[in-house]
């Protein structure tokens, strides 16, 4: 019977954790490979990785093992080619890597077929899927330009101090905005306070006498670093 590994990709760690593509893409695999009456030997899953970087681990993992002199299977499966790979060299290369085990590259939901004809097709959806990548990134980074430009947050975990609230909803979208966190302020600025009591970032020199509206600023600091020293302690 011939065997099989099926490879499933999402792109990024979010999209593993939230989304439901890569038990889809398992399942639809392994009933096709049922249905052709392929033995499916084992499952590579890459959550998280994109497909225009050729150094994925479980992507390397896959293809030295498909390597290997025992032969532990005869086809890579995969939902479709843009799992595989999105950029169109590396793809070439990896599948001519494979060919050289013995294995055979199968995209469910494209069969292209191996005789010159499908060759051609297959090449030109790699390319397709290439030129259909960059074209994304390109938009989603307009985007996230334009986003921060009118003052919103783009994502990811704020910065100590900060937190996230949404400003306002535009369609089913949330614009979201950072605020002072309160409490990580107040943190920081009784640090400041010790650190002024302490003597970190006073003046090397002494202040001129006369300059009294100076003094009397750097005795109130002075008063205000004593009183949170003292709460913080």
């Amino acid at each position: 019977m011939t065997r099989a590994a099926i490879y499933v990709r999402v792109s990024t760690a979010r999209q593993a954790e939230r989304d439901l593509s890569i038990p889809d893409q398992i399942v639809q695999c392994r009933t096709w490979c049922q249905r052709q009456g392929i033995e499916v030997v084992q499952v590579f899953s890459e959550p998280g990785a994109s497909a225009l970087d050729e150094d994925r681990p479980v992507f390397q993992e896959m293809i030295h093992t498909a390597k290997r002199t025992d032969k532990p299977f005869d086809l890579v499966i995969v939902h479709s080619l843009s799992r595989f790979s999105r950029d169109s060299l590396h793809s070439e290369l990896y599948i001519r890597e494979l060919r050289k085990a013995g294995v055979e590259l199968i995209s469910i939901t494209q069969e292209v077929g191996q005789d010159p004809t499908g060759e051609m097709f297959r090449k030109l959806l790699h390319i397709f899927d290439e030129h259909q990548s960059r074209e994304t990134a390109k938009h989603v980074h307009r985007a996230m330009l334009e986003n921060a430009r009118q003052g919103f947050w783009n994502g990811s975990r704020p910065p100590y101090g900060y937190g996230v609230e949404i400003a306002e909803r535009r369609g089913s979208k949330d614009k979201k905005v950072l605020v002072v966190n309160d409490a990580d302020a107040n943190k920081l600025l009784r640090s400041c306070a010790v650190l002024h009591r302490d003597g970190f970032g006073k003046p090397a020199s002494p202040e001129p006498e006369g300059d009294i509206d100076q003094q009397d600023q750097h005795r109130h600091f002075d008063q205000r670093a004593n009183d949170c020293g003292e709460g913080h302690r």
